[in-house]
C-alpha cells in the first residue's frame, strides 16, 4: 500500500528570497505560474501541452518551482497533480516593498544632502 506524498515544498515565510527569484527568473517558469495561477491543479501532460519542450524538462521546471515554493505538488494516481501557491508572490510583494522603502530612505537621505 502506498502512503500519500507530501510536499516537498520548503516554508518560505522569512527565509532567503533569492531561491523564489530565481525560480521567477525563467520565461518557461513563469508560464507554468500563469497556467496554474487559476487555482485548479494540473498534470505535468496538461502543463506540457502548447510548450516545446518534453515531459522531462516541464518536470526540472516544475521542481525548482516547488524548491522555491511557488508551487505545490501532490499525487493523484499514477500522476502528480501541481497547484500554484500564491503565499508565494505575498513574500515576493513584502521583500520587494521593503528593498523599495530602504531605497526610498536612501534617495531621501540624498536629496537632503544635496540640498
Amino acid at each position: 500500500m502506498s502512503r500519500p506524498k507530501t510536499s516537498r515544498r520548503m516554508s518560505t515565510l522569512n527565509a532567503d528570497p533569492a531561491p523564489l527569484f530565481a525560480a521567477l527568473g525563467d520565461a518557461t517558469r513563469l508560464e507554468l505560474i500563469a497556467r496554474l495561477n487559476d487555482g485548479r491543479p494540473r498534470s505535468i501532460t496538461q502543463l506540457t501541452r502548447g510548450l516545446d519542450l518534453t515531459r522531462q524538462g516541464i518536470t526540472k521546471h516544475l521542481r525548482v518551482l516547488e524548491r522555491a515554493g511557488i508551487v505545490d505538488s501532490t499525487r493523484a494516481g499514477r500522476e502528480s497533480q501541481f497547484t500554484f501557491v500564491p503565499g508565494s508572490m505575498t513574500q515576493a510583494r513584502a521583500y520587494l516593498d521593503r528593498v523599495s522603502m530602504q531605497w526610498d530612505g536612501a534617495l531621501a537621505r540624498l536629496q537632503s544632502f544635496v540640498e
